[in-house]
């Protein structure tokens, strides 16, 4: 039996093995990125966590985030998560940013993926900002940051056994608004 590729299909086959590796990449990268730039110590202690390599955000009265992940447990990829964001308020522009979601202990992961989990409006996230001094910001939480990408570090408490960071990617946004985060998860299994 011989099987035949034609034209198309040999470049349909090489752009689905390079988006592949591409989007696989942008999780290894995302999650190298957050390794350099958090405390070393989430990643020893946590149970798992949650990586969004990027979300997008935008809005104009109304505004939106949307973003899919992946989470891991042990360092296990055991699956996929997705996120959006309604928020309403003062808002101009757009903005794309990374996330990443530490859970403290097994109690903490199961809640996040018992199906759809919600973080209030009072959840707050480490904005890690590299190459600027003084550069990681945050609310309700301690945080700093040295001076460079490779060598940036912020450091947040874990609140009701989730630590939340973030690193802006580009874009930008003007936004005082009120809005919470919901997240849906389907096992790998």
């Amino acid at each position: 039996m011989r099987i035949r590729f034609g034209f198309h299909q040999v470049i349909v086959l090489l752009g689905a093995l390079i988006a592949s590796t591409a989007w696989a990449d942008s999780y290894t990268d995302t999650i190298e990125l957050f390794r350099n730039a958090v405390s070393a110590e989430f990643f020893d202690k946590s149970y798992g966590y949650a990586v969004f390599p990027n979300i997008g955000k935008g809005g104009m009265g109304i505004g939106g985030a949307h973003g899919k992940g992946r989470v891991y447990a042990r360092g296990a990829h055991v699956g996929d998560t997705k996120m959006t964001q309604l928020t309403v308020g003062f808002q101009l522009g757009g903005q794309a940013f990374s996330q990443i979601i530490f859970f403290k202990d097994e109690r903490a992961f199961n809640e996040f993926t018992s199906g759809n989990f919600e973080f209030s409006a009072q959840a707050t996230a480490v904005a890690i900002t590299a190459s600027a001094s003084a550069a990681a910001t945050t609310t309700g939480t301690a945080a700093g940051a040295s001076r460079g990408d490779d060598d940036a570090r912020a450091y947040g408490d874990y609140y009701k056994g989730m630590a939340i960071f973030t690193v802006a990617k580009g874009g930008l946004m003007y936004e005082a608004t009120i809005g919470g985060q919901k997240f849906s998860y389907k096992s790998a299994k």
